[in-house]
């Protein structure tokens, strides 16, 4: 193994998010234990297998994301920032599962070109809540904007943003140069009048209504 693959397959093997690597032509060359218990497929199983072949995976709208040469592949060629996705493929035995993916691609070594890491986690649960939610959420008559998202004002537009953007009351509050106890209460001002009682229901709202 050369040494750029085995510092990696340290490295990875004490990851908490599932991990593997694809070397140029798109085989799978290291896979991490947390891949393995995540999707049940074994090392042995996977190395050497196109990446394609394994996840078979597909975006919200059911379109391809996996499939020889994709558009990870193409990026990595081009030397562009891919920005992280989520996923939705199965396990070995079968099991729907969604996954957010982030990759990195280490230097070209010597002869060899750049390998591509790919690190996910499952998702699942928190996509099936959004789900619901957004299921529970009715949509305005006739597409209009809700009229209680109408009354909501510029400080508290901005905390729901910071709310989609995953900010917690702390971060939210130094963003905002507000003391947390003031974000609180904006909060609580955005829950009564979107009619939301949780930031998931908010952000799940907001998204569906398309109130940012």
């Amino acid at each position: 193994m050369p040494a750029i693959e085995s510092g990696l397959d340290q490295a990875l093997a004490r990851a908490g998010d599932g991990a593997f690597v694809i070397g140029g032509d798109g085989r799978i060359v290291l896979w991490n234990r947390t891949a393995e218990r995540v999707l049940g497929y074994t090392a042995r199983e996977v190395v050497g297998r196109p990446c394609c072949d394994v996840f078979v995976g597909v975006d919200d709208a059911g379109n391809r994301l996996c499939y020889q040469g994709c558009h990870v592949q193409n990026l990595v060629k081009l030397g562009d920032p891919i920005q992280s996705f989520d996923m939705h493929t199965r396990s070995k035995a079968g099991k729907p599962i969604w996954i957010n993916v982030s990759i990195l691609v280490t230097p070209p070594n010597g002869r060899s070109g750049p390998l591509t890491v790919h690190l996910f986690r499952d998702v699942t649960a928190t996509k099936e809540l959004l789900t619901l939610v957004h299921d529970r959420l009715a949509g305005p008559p006739n597409g209009e904007r809700p009229e209680a998202a109408s009354a909501l004002t510029r400080r508290e537009v901005e905390v729901l943003r910071l709310m989609m953007q995953g900010l917690n009351t702390a971060a939210a509050a130094e963003k905002l140069h507000v003391s947390p106890a003031t974000v609180r209460n904006h909060v609580q001002n955005i829950f009564g009048k979107l009619g939301v009682h949780s930031r998931l229901e908010a952000v799940a709202y907001a998204s569906k209504h398309r109130l940012l």
